[in-house]
């Protein structure tokens, strides 16, 4: 593992991995914090793409702001799949809940590509939240965002065919990617496997479906890579309309 790890860090157990994962859900709306928070004193540390960053079940007390590339935060479904809850882009938190809260990672969190963390003391964002009020707030309303997304998602994968998941799922995706410098809005970078584990879906029925997209000329790529050639046609996918 390449970059700074302080002896802090490793006494936190931010680090550690292979603990099963306790449930929980991270979504895309994060606590943001000011510029003028970040500039504290902080471990910067660089992971490569599929090292784990933090497994779950694991009690910390630092939380981590991803300067660059992608995290995904994941879980276990009773049936052994892996669940990718989240892929956190640039400017993303870690852990920051769990610190407030003194609880252990519910999500094992690992790198989606090569990347840089910055580590912070768990006691700064509990000293921010004690002291400002507008902080608080705005913890409250993130927390009330987070649970308003995931009753969507909810929503919105009870009722959709695969097909309809995936296009939407790769839509979304395709926004967290070009929060990275380095990806083109319509460009996504990532492995099947990661694919089938964010929708849940097994691999060979999400193969199907991303075969039948390439045939309509919807999207293009291979390798790890998808490009999306007609976004108003994945929208409409997205939105129900069979691809034949």
């Amino acid at each position: 593992m390449d970059g700074l790890t302080h002896v802090s860090d490793r006494r936190s157990g931010i680090d550690r991995v292979g603990i099963p994962a306790g449930g929980g859900i991270h979504l895309n709306s994060r606590i943001v914090l000011d510029d003028e928070f970040l500039s504290c004193r902080s471990s910067i540390r660089r992971f490569r793409r599929g090292e784990v960053i933090a497994g779950a079940g694991v009690l910390v007390d630092t939380f981590a702001r991803v300067h660059s590339g992608l995290v995904s935060a994941s879980t276990m479904l009773p049936d052994g799949r892996e669940f990718i809850v989240e892929i956190i882009p640039k400017s993303g938190l870690i852990g920051e809940l769990e610190v407030l809260r003194r609880q252990t990672l519910n999500l094992e969190y690992r790198a989606s590509s090569n990347c840089e963390l910055h580590f912070f003391e768990g006691r700064l964002l509990r000293d921010m939240y004690a002291s400002d009020p507008s902080f608080r707030e705005k913890v409250f309303s993130r927390a009330l965002a987070r649970i308003s997304e995931l009753e969507l998602r909810i929503i919105a994968n009870a009722a959709s065919t695969l097909q309809a998941r995936l296009a939407s799922t790769l839509l979304r995706l395709s926004i967290v990617y070009a929060k990275d410098t380095a990806n083109n809005v319509d460009e996504l970078i990532i492995s099947q496997n990661d694919l089938a584990a964010t929708l849940p879906a097994s691999r060979e029925k999400v193969n199907q479906c991303l075969r039948r997209l390439r045939e309509c000329k919807i999207i293009d790529g291979g390798q790890g890579k998808i490009r999306i050639l007609n976004r108003k046609a994945l929208e409409a996918c997205a939105n129900g309309v069979s691809v034949k």
